[in-house]
């Protein structure tokens, strides 16, 4: 079973790092990314082949429960991402930087980085934006941080568009796009998260690019593809965008699991004779 789970070629490593992902574009291999936040989750996620896993500050949505992102703070970014880095073996891990720790001055947004990078054992970052964010990029690539980007839908920045709608329709929005992701490749950004951008547009910009694209419903052509842990499994039944694909129903099989558990101790039926000392 292993074997028929382990990726082809170039990613058939024992660690993936910055220059496998790269690798990987350039041979064609797709690659796969999906969020976690927990040991438990890391190890299997880890063990199924996943390139990469990102510690993702939907860890506000799906573990916390908020409406938006934005409550996520560093601290408890750390927290997470220390619990997955404990739990992998081969897949590179990347910690989203929350809101409020690098936006608008790059000297906080590098002491983020740092921390993420020393407290958290992490291997690189993920930050949200284009031009504006650039010099955040470059002071974390100089010191060392490998940096992905993010362009397209962004949600820290939800309430400043105000809706969960595609975005760079427009062929203005289209243009200043393709302008951001040139910018965070030459900033030093070694990868880039395409999120709900028109997929002939996300082709486009993944062939213009040396580096990666992931793609988060943009297509099929981007270098890659992300997709949140708890909307693949169906732990997440209230959000039903129409890229995420259900990979199973966990929900259900959780639901069951644990009535079955109550009806047995209700009924006494556990524990049993040999479950008992």
């Amino acid at each position: 079973m292993a074997d028929q789970s382990s990726p082809p070629g170039v990613a058939d490593v024992p660690r993936v790092t910055t220059k496998t992902v790269q690798e990987m574009k350039e041979a064609g291999v797709p690659i796969a990314m999906l969020t976690a936040y927990d040991y438990t989750s890391a190890r299997i996620f880890d063990s199924a082949g996943v390139d990469v896993l990102l510690v993702g500050d939907s860890a506000a949505n799906v573990m916390a429960g908020h409406e938006t992102t934005l409550p996520m703070t560093l601290d408890q970014m750390i927290y997470h991402a220390q619990c997955v880095v404990r739990g992998i073996d081969r897949a590179l891990v990347v910690v989203d930087l929350p809101f409020g720790t690098y936006q608008g001055d790059s000297k906080e947004g590098l002491q983020s980085a740092i921390r993420v990078m020393k407290e958290a054992g992490a291997h690189a970052v993920k930050l949200e934006g284009g031009a504006a964010v650039t010099d955040s990029v470059e002071q974390m690539v100089t010191a060392g941080i490998p940096v992905m980007g993010h362009l397209g839908l962004t949600p820290q920045s939800i309430y400043n568009f105000g809706t969960y709608q595609v975005r760079a329709e427009a062929d203005e929005d289209a243009r200043q796009l393709r302008k951001d992701a040139q910018r965070l490749e030459e900033a030093g950004c070694f990868a880039l998260v395409l999120e709900k951008i028109p997929a002939t547009l996300a082709h486009e910009v993944t062939a213009s690019l040396s580096i990666p694209t992931i793609g988060i419903g943009a297509g099929d052509q981007t270098d890659g593809q992300v997709l949140v842990s708890h909307d693949a499994l169906g732990l997440s039944t209230d959000f039903n965008p129409r890229f995420v694909r259900r990979y199973a129903h966990l929900a259900d099989t959780i639901a069951d699991a644990v009535g079955a558990y109550v009806s047995d101790v209700r009924t006494r039926s556990f524990p049993a004779e040999d479950e008992s000392y």
